[in-house]
């Protein structure tokens, strides 16, 4: 039941995804591009809810700051990306500049001043990232980044990558941790989403002025050990 659940969410999904991407060409702009990015994301998560049975919960709202923020988040689905436009004020996404090569995604991801990075452009690179994620800021808009760099599967840690520490000793803004535990339901590159419950949860932001060494082992302190009672949470849930 679980494979033909996933099976019809996901060519709904990617039906959904094409439709979205191609209507909305004509309202190629940031404005256009956030309203269609929050619409998308809400009718995803419904069929996913009404399909699979995979809900969610959001968790320590009060630990957003009312001003310009980063957040720090811990990534281990595709259904992390879908959250954030329903929980901020047009998110600005860190990405791979590779991404930008994906036909019509990659101009969305322009049109909607997310912030590319060049992992191979070294300090230059990373200037040019700085800058474009103060840019971002400065329109009142929330930078989101996924330190680790990439998908993980629940329970596993990768280094987070220097980019998270350059933004925050630059930007002067609160940077908000955020674990979850969304790989156990939808995992990295899997096929198959189990219903149950996905948690998100805001964690205690550091205040801007920390040391960044202090900074970056607090940061993966706070990720590391939410994400992983979460985890075990959902496998107490499951059984």
């Amino acid at each position: 039941m679980i494979v033909l659940r996933s099976l019809v969410f996901n060519t709904l999904f990617l039906i959904w995804t094409a439709l979205v991407l191609i209507a909305c060409l004509p309202i190629l702009s940031s404005a256009g591009t956030f309203k269609a990015g929050r619409i998308w994301a809400r009718v995803s998560l419904a069929m996913l809810r009404a399909i699979c049975g995979l809900r969610h919960e959001i968790r320590g709202r009060a630990n957003l700051p009312p001003g310009p923020c980063m957040i720090a988040a811990k990534h281990q689905s595709a259904w992390d990306t879908l959250i954030f436009p329903l929980l901020v004020n047009g998110p600005a996404y860190v990405y791979k500049r590779e991404l930008r090569r994906i036909p019509l995604f990659g101009w969305y991801l322009t049109r909607a001043g997310c912030v590319p990075i060049d992992r191979a452009g070294g300090p230059k690179a990373l200037r040019r990232m700085i800058e474009h994620a103060r840019r971002s800021l400065a329109q009142g808009r929330t930078v989101i980044i996924f330190p680790e760099g990439t998908r993980v599967t629940p329970g596993a840690h990768h280094p987070h990558h220097p980019g998270v520490a350059a933004l925050y000793s630059q930007l002067g803004v609160p940077v908000v941790p955020v674990a979850v535990n969304s790989g156990v339901y939808w995992g990295r590159r899997a096929f198959a989403k189990r219903p149950g419950r996905i948690v998100l949860e805001f964690l205690p932001p550091s205040a801007p002025g920390l040391d960044r060494r202090k900074f970056a082992a607090r940061l993966e302190q706070q990720i590391e050990e939410a994400s992983d009672a979460l985890l075990a949470e959902a496998r107490d849930a499951c059984g």
